[in-house]
């Protein structure tokens, strides 16, 4: 029995949707190729394929990507150690890496230098090594804003204006440097016999740059005639120091010496009284009888005193505290041995 034309379009339409959704099928398959086994798209797409009729398996694929949107693209990372680079570091590196490689570069920098370079940035200390006429300045380096901001306080040194990155790419880099970089001679550092002052500092061997840098800042305010320290074990007048000290290399000059010791018995043969202080001292610094010329001994933090430096002083004192914590920073211990000697002394 024939067919009525109507019902043989009918099939015709509907074959025709079968095949092209079997069809879409298998592309939709073979994008799966990414995430499931060889063999199992291979089945499913034979079986596919199986059910099409030869015109419709002769046709080719479809392209279903085009007029799709693109995803978006993900956003740089910032996340540490575990989820890629930190801040300012390449893919991949810790922030232990970065600070071994700024470390590195810093290390790499000062070995170019000229030893007899000091380095100076920060507003504090480049104004106040300005404003001293025995600087030598080499090169003078500043951001327009702290230029203007110099010109408005009547600093007249002209500097190259540059841009804040310029200056950071010749310091280390957490070096806070506020538009202002100097590069001088070092400051000429006076023997032992020509200071002359009510109260010396004697430092041996600190050797972080923020203490003595602190201590200097401190004696400066506390009017201290010099700052002894020794050849070695001791850090270089520049730099990080100089920006801890925040001016006071300008005003408080530093003695450096070969041998402690020898330094405290030179003072003592001049009439000077040599007190040192430490944690363990025999008695509370107020209650020794302070006099004038007086040479205060600070010591490491940890480590102290050294043997022969105790047995060199005239008293050893120590600071009593009233809290729970019997011990101070070494820049903080003296800054109050200083107000102490200053209130002993008049």
């Amino acid at each position: 029995m024939g067919r009525h034309p109507a019902q043989v379009n009918h099939d015709q339409v509907n074959h025709d949707q079968v095949n092209q959704g079997v069809h879409h099928g298998i592309v939709d398959f073979a994008r799966l190729a990414v995430h499931r086994p060889r063999r199992y798209l291979t089945g499913r797409t034979s079986a596919l394929r199986a059910r099409l009729t030869p015109e419709a398996a002769a046709l080719p694929m479809p392209d279903r990507s085009k007029g799709r949107p693109k995803p978006p693209k993900a956003a740089p990372s910032r996340a540490g150690p575990k989820g890629g680079a930190p801040p300012g570091g390449r893919p991949g590196t810790t922030h232990e890496q970065r600070d071994r490689r700024e470390r590195f570069e810093r290390a790499r920098r000062d070995s170019l230098r000229p030893d007899d370079l000091a380095v100076l940035y920060g507003w504090h200390t480049v104004k106040a090594a300005l404003a001293n006429p025995a600087r030598k300045v080499r090169k003078f380096l500043a951001t327009e804003n702290a230029a203007r901001r110099l010109a408005e306080e009547g600093v007249t040194a002209t500097p190259e204006l540059v841009r804040p990155g310029a200056i950071d790419a010749r310091l280390a880099g957490d070096a806070v440097h506020q538009g202002l970089y100097l590069e001088t001679d070092p400051l000429p550092a006076p023997e032992l016999a020509d200071v002359a002052g009510s109260t010396v500092l004697l430092l041996d061997q600190i050797t972080d740059p923020h203490n003595v840098g602190a201590i200097l800042r401190t004696a400066a305010g506390f009017d201290v005639a010099a700052v002894v320290t020794t050849a070695r074990h001791s850090p270089e007048a520049t730099g990080v120091l100089a920006k801890a000290a925040s001016g006071a290399l300008e005003y408080v000059p530093i003695v450096t010496v070969q041998n402690l010791a020898r330094a405290m018995a030179e003072l003592k043969e001049r009439g000077t009284l040599v007190v040192g202080l430490d944690s363990s001292g025999d008695a509370d610094l107020a209650a020794l009888p302070l006099t004038a010329p007086l040479a205060l001994v600070l010591g490491a933090e940890g480590k102290g005193l050294r043997q022969l430096t105790r047995e060199s002083c005239d008293h050893v004192g120590r600071l009593d505290l009233p809290g729970k914590i019997k011990s101070l920073n070494v820049s903080n211990a003296a800054a109050l041995a200083l107000y102490i000697a200053s209130k002993r002394l008049g």
